[in-house]
């Protein structure tokens, strides 16, 4: 059976003949890190070592699954993967972006500040739907309040509200985007600093500008007319700033004839908006909802009463 020292002798004889065949070689003799047979531990390279190699080949992977998820087809936008990403924002975001259509300020771009490049439509579409909702159940309110304090008005529930207000809200908050982002797109070559918004950009601009009028609506219930209009004005007036501070920095590089109609059109159309909401859901009360009060008819004095005829009697 072969000694200790015989087998270090052979172990040291492997590595002296390994080193004159790789003369380039590195070895590295770590005595707290032996092999459990207490073997020397030799590094052979050329120019560099196995470590190495493996990063490169791991890097060069990386790069290639990299490029080859880069190279997917990217989904249509009849799917619903699509429009997922549309939808990915937090609360945080969410609340930021009402808080900047709720505070319009010259010069505070709420496309640049708030939305920087990522629009999304989860806010605009609850806006809508929370605005519509609201519209239709405050309008029954209304009624529902005005029989309390009048008996003689008769009440019926109007569900074909909601569906009015859902159809005028979201028809507004998409199509009066598309025709202004047709029209600027159109307009793109007159201007010369900055283009167009996106149509998704110009959608969300619009559906978080009618957030105001959410609490505007709320506050119409109280029954006070000139209150009513004084908070229709004041909502109107900070959605409108919003709009127009935010499209200024695209038309003004238009011709100023342009950009004032341009403007004055956006603001016309959201106070036709305000407006039609008001008196549509906040009528006044139609004739047929009203059940009159019975009335006792007098004849006039100078008409004399025809003597009743005489009764026929028949002989015995």
């Amino acid at each position: 059976m072969a000694s200790a020292d015989e087998l270090t002798f052979h172990e040291f004889e492997e590595a002296t003949n390994l080193l004159a065949e790789t003369p380039h070689a590195a070895t590295t003799s770590r005595s707290d890190q032996l092999t459990p047979q207490g073997h020397v531990a030799v590094a052979v390279g050329s120019g560099g070592s196995y470590g190495a190699e493996d990063e490169v080949e791991e890097e060069s992977d990386k790069a290639a699954l990299l490029q080859e998820k880069q190279q997917q087809q990217q989904p249509g936008f009849w799917t619903f993967s699509y429009y997922q990403s549309f939808f990915d924002v937090d609360t945080s975001q969410v609340l930021d972006r009402i808080k900047g259509s709720l505070l319009p300020r010259p010069g505070h771009n709420f496309v640049r500040h708030h939305l920087r490049n990522r629009p999304d439509l989860y806010g605009p579409f609850w806006i809508c739907a929370t605005l519509a909702f609201v519209l239709a159940v405050t309008g029954n309110l209304t009624l529902v309040l005005a029989q309390r304090r009048d008996p003689s008005i008769h009440y019926s529930p109007q569900f074909h509200k909601v569906t009015v207000a859902g159809i005028s809200i979201y028809c507004y908050a998409w199509l009066v985007p598309l025709a202004l982002w047709g029209f600027l797109r159109w307009r793109k070559g007159v201007q010369e600093r900055m283009g167009p918004y996106t149509f998704l950009e110009t959608v969300c601009i619009y559906g978080y500008s009618l957030f105001v009028f959410i609490p505007m609506v709320v506050l119409w219930l109280i029954p006070v007319p000139w209150l009513q209009w004084l908070f229709g004005v004041l909502a109107l007036g900070l959605s409108a700033a919003g709009l127009v501070f935010t499209l200024w920095p695209v038309v003004r590089e238009d011709t100023r004839l342009v950009a004032m109609a341009l403007l004055s059109v956006v603001v016309l159309l959201h106070a036709l908006l305000a407006m039609g909401c008001k008196l549509y859901f906040f009528q006044s009360l139609p004739p047929e909802n009203v059940v009159p009060s019975p009335q006792i008819t007098s004849l006039p004095s100078n008409i004399a009463l025809s003597p009743p005829l005489p009764q026929s009697i028949a002989p015995s």
